[in-house]
């Protein structure tokens, strides 16, 4: 009969030796790996210019949404005679005449609070705009290919081929009122561009794996597999794209209405204020430079967002 024992210790012994690293490198408590969302939300807990751009952007939410509660001053009430240019009053903190008067004798304070919204609703609505329209132009793009690929890739180069703040322009002078909705198609009927050749690349790449190549094979209809498998996995890039984008967009409205072809009086824009105090930069320089370092401290708390998400993101930048 054979050794029974000498078996069981040598098969034994290559299992305990197999075990052993396996316990070792999995920890004393194993748990379900995390998805690239989760894993990127743990590395955007755990940085401090995700967590300070966080802070301003809630900040300047509340501000947009609820302008009341950091003041109660109007920022269209104007009293020319009184508060003509009237200095900075710096030890009354949140009052109306804290940060002075305009050349209209108004609050720049009040004027600063309220002007978030317009800025504010400019640049996420665009961003969401484009981010819809890029990304359903850029799928379609880059899963059917052939003809239909040719088609929108000559479009998308047509209209990326279009400087953005001069395209802007030309449709902003064909409106007599421009309003905040006003700008927002315009600005979204150009800016889209981006994120569409994002889209394609990416879903180009993803429409070769093997899951999707497995769900075809299964019989799924073309609307389940980018719902359920292309698109779940083309949205980072996209979203790394649409969170920079978002404070360039601010920055484009702040120039337009700086240029006087944006938004328009009797709406309340930080740009609208940059452009009529230019002329007082030598008597009055705080009128100029108070709004623009808002527009300033708004794009940087976009900017160093979308630069956070994307670290977190990208598998390379790690």
């Amino acid at each position: 009969m054979p050794d029974t024992t000498a078996l069981t210790k040598s098969t034994d012994v290559p299992a305990a030796e197999a075990q052993t690293p396996a316990a070792t490198d999995a920890g004393p408590a194993p748990g379900k790996p995390r998805s690239l969302w989760s894993d990127a939300w743990h590395d955007l807990r755990r940085n401090p210019l995700f967590l300070i751009s966080m802070v301003l952007i809630l900040l300047l939410a509340v501000m947009a949404i609820f302008p009341s509660l950091f003041t109660s001053a109007s920022p269209r009430d104007a009293n020319l005679a009184e508060h003509y240019l009237q200095h900075p009053n710096w030890g009354h903190f949140f009052a109306p005449d804290w940060l002075g008067y305009d050349v209209q004798g108004r609050s720049i304070y009040a004027r600063l609070i309220y002007g978030a919204r317009a800025s504010i609703t400019v640049g996420v609505v665009v961003t969401i705009a484009v981010t819809i329209t890029g990304l359903v132009i850029g799928m379609l793009a880059g899963y059917f290919g052939g003809w239909l690929d040719t088609i929108l890739s000559r479009i998308t180069d047509v209209f990326f081929g279009v400087p953005f703040i001069v395209g802007a322009m030309v449709i902003l002078t064909t409106f007599e009122e421009r309003s905040v909705w006003v700008v927002i198609l315009s600005m979204a009927f150009l800016g889209w561009t981006s994120i569409a050749r994002v889209a394609r690349g990416s879903v180009i790449t993803i429409k070769q794996a093997d899951y999707v190549v497995a769900a075809k094979a299964l019989g799924a209809s073309t609307t389940r597999i980018l719902t359920r498998h292309i698109l779940p996995n083309a949205i980072a890039p996209v979203i790394v794209v649409a969170t920079i984008a978002l404070g360039g967009y601010i920055a484009a409205e702040a120039t337009l209405s700086f240029l006087g072809i944006g938004l328009a009086e009797p709406t309340v824009s930080w740009g609208i204020d940059v452009s009529a105090a230019k002329d007082q930069l030598r008597n009055a320089p705080y009128v100029l430079v108070i709004p623009s370092v808002m527009v300033s401290v708004t794009v940087l708390s976009f900017l160093m967002f979308g630069d956070a998400v994307r670290n977190a993101l990208d598998p390379k930048m790690r």
